[in-house]
């Protein structure tokens, strides 16, 4: 009984957040604020343009290339604890840490194959953030 229990539970803890955030895209891709089509190309024309002109990286895109690295040299444990880490060190990383947590999770499953295996890895980094990178390959 104790291991279905335990089995339920994670299963929500996968699949719960999951639901939540594709409930909640869905509500705000039907309001109609939402930007046309046409607009979107046009910011999308000038950002490539910033992106070309900037000359240094954002700290929290080093950290997440350096914790990709880690993750494929080690495992997906190493880079979240580092990650923890990072994010204590320097609190103003931590508004990244749900995106760089979530990039992990694809990328384990990239690694590992089956989310299962993936999902082995999982910190209490970032909320569940990892578990959604891992859910949202399938």
């Amino acid at each position: 009984m104790n291991q279905v229990a335990r089995r339920i539970g994670r299963t929500l803890a996968l699949v719960l957040p999951v639901v939540l955030v594709l409930s909640g895209t869905l509500a705000v891709t039907r309001v109609p604020w939402a930007a046309a089509p046409s607009e979107s190309r046009v910011l999308t024309a000038s950002a490539e343009k910033a992106s070309t002109q900037a000359k240094s990286r954002a700290p929290q895109d080093l950290l997440r290339d350096r914790l990709l690295v880690e993750l494929q040299e080690k495992n997906p444990g190493v880079a979240l604890t580092h990650l923890q880490q990072a994010t204590t060190r320097h609190p103003s990383l931590a508004k990244h840490c749900v995106s760089i947590a979530r990039a992990l999770g694809r990328a384990a499953v990239a690694k590992y194959g089956a989310a299962h295996r993936a999902q082995a890895f999982s910190r209490p980094v970032c909320d569940t953030s990892f578990a959604y990178g891992v859910a949202s390959t399938l």
